[in-house]
């Protein structure tokens, strides 16, 4: 089926452009969440498809950026909650993420600082890692969470800072 059919080729168009704007962001944005490359791509499918579906109902473009977070990131937690709810084992959801980093192929071993750095951002909560990213990753303003998340700007800021010490004491004592 082609999904373009639906839609007039100005969406398609601005379709065109959201896709060549956020593929990439969009992607490491995601892959930090979800770790495996392979669930990166799935989730990345499924956040352009409902981008795709809902973009004639975007009010601002304006609003663009935080709307496309919003999605990617809603469906990096449904996914995250799908791996915890089908999981066989009691194994942490930190240490699940941590075994698939170290699996994966698409990581530089060779870069070690990187690696305990991205372990470090693994020991970090959900909702953690997901301000910890937005904010030093994809460089977004507090206000920009807050319309990502929904979380309010002081919680951001707390949460953020906590993560970042977080990351410090792990990044020193380890």
């Amino acid at each position: 089926m082609n999904i373009f059919k639906r839609h007039s080729t100005a969406e398609a168009v601005s379709f065109k452009e959201v896709l060549s704007t956020y593929e990439q962001p969009l992607y490491w944005h995601i892959r930090r969440m979800v770790v495996v490359h392979e669930d990166a791509q799935d989730v990345l499918q499924e956040t352009f498809i409902k981008i795709y579906r809902g973009l004639g109902s975007l009010k601002s473009s304006e609003a663009l950026k935080t709307w496309v977070y919003r999605i990617a990131t809603n469906e990096c937690l449904r996914h995250l909650q799908r791996k915890r709810e089908t999981a066989l084992s009691t194994i942490d959801n930190g240490e699940m993420l941590t075994a698939s980093l170290m699996e994966g192929e698409h990581i530089d071993y060779d870069k070690e600082m990187e690696m305990k750095f991205q372990k470090a951002l693994l020991t970090l909560s959900e909702n953690q890692r997901l301000v910890f990213n937005l904010r030093y990753y994809d460089e977004m303003s507090y206000d920009e969470i807050h319309a990502t998340t929904g979380i309010s700007v002081d919680s951001l800021k707390v949460t953020y800072h906590n993560a970042k010490e977080k990351v410090k004491h792990y990044m020193t004592e380890n």
